[in-house]
């Protein structure tokens, strides 16, 4: 079984209060990219086995989140074992949700090839287990989010017709290390009422509380989202912790001789 696993991105970013339970309570609206990994799980009479291709990442930094899932639904159902390869291409500490969306996609394959019969409910319990982000990944639809980021609320916002143009400059932000340098503070306007009004309005209201911080200690990463206002993007802005900016754009627009330097992605939306 072969599936792609999205990335995503944050459209706004508000950090509202630091939690008892050492998380943040956040305030942001997730929305799927074509951006993916690609993932395949087979059944295997063999051992449990992992391997990966595409960007190398370390196994032991990252706790590898596939097999992580794996073991979660181990954990409380029994299910034989599998073979998980992952193709990787959405960059790492990007902000895009990457390593989350590949554990959400490995729960709801498993439960489709070893016909587990979890419901959507189920899988996103056992995703919570995994990542803040990673329920998200089982309703990978446009979600108001709260909580830590795993309280979901559909949200009708359709930017079908943009073209999204998003760069990484290829550095690897640390979010738990992001976070500690932020003070959280209270949302002034409704994030939900914000992303309502027209797209052109959005760069004087919708912000991401983690730019003020990270455009300290990486003024590259500003200086992507300043070249891509000058280059007619509606709105830009870092996804989530960052590194990766991205533009919303009326037109196709092609800035690879811009940013050269760096991974650059752009699709449709």
């Amino acid at each position: 079984m072969i599936n792609f696993p999205n990335a995503k991105i944050n459209i706004g970013l508000n950090i509202t209060e630091k939690r008892k339970d050492g998380f943040h309570t956040i305030e942001t609206i997730f929305y799927p990219i074509q951006l993916a990994d690609i993932l395949e799980i087979n059944k295997t009479n063999d051992n449990f086995s992992f391997t990966s291709t595409g960007i190398s990442f370390d196994l032991e930094d990252e706790k590898n989140i596939c097999i992580n899932a794996y073991q979660l639904l181990k954990t409380d159902y029994s299910i034989r074992p599998v073979h998980i390869h992952l193709h990787k291409n959405i960059p790492i500490g990007a902000g895009l949700g990457g390593g989350s969306s590949d554990a959400a996609f490995t729960l709801t394959m498993l439960n489709s090839l070893l016909q587990s019969g979890l419901t959507e409910t189920e899988l996103i319990t056992i995703a919570e287990k995994a990542g803040s982000d990673c329920p998200f990944f089982i309703y990978n639809k446009p979600a108001y989010a709260t909580g830590k980021g795993d309280v979901l609320t559909p949200i009708a916002l359709n930017l079908k017709g943009y073209f999204l143009v998003l760069v990484y400059p290829m550095i690897h932000i640390n979010t738990a290390a992001a976070y500690k340098k932020i003070t959280p503070k209270p949302s002034i306007y409704p994030l939900t009422e914000l992303i309502q009004q027209p797209i052109n309005t959005w760069k004087e209201t919708i912000k991401n509380d983690f730019e003020s911080i990270i455009f300290k200690t990486h003024p590259e990463i500003k200086k992507i989202k300043l070249q891509l206002y000058d280059s007619g993007a509606l709105y830009a802005a870092m996804s989530g912790s960052g590194s990766a900016v991205f533009g919303l754009f009326k037109e196709e627009i092609n800035l690879k001789s811009i940013f050269h330097n760096y991974f650059i992605w752009s699709e449709w939306l």
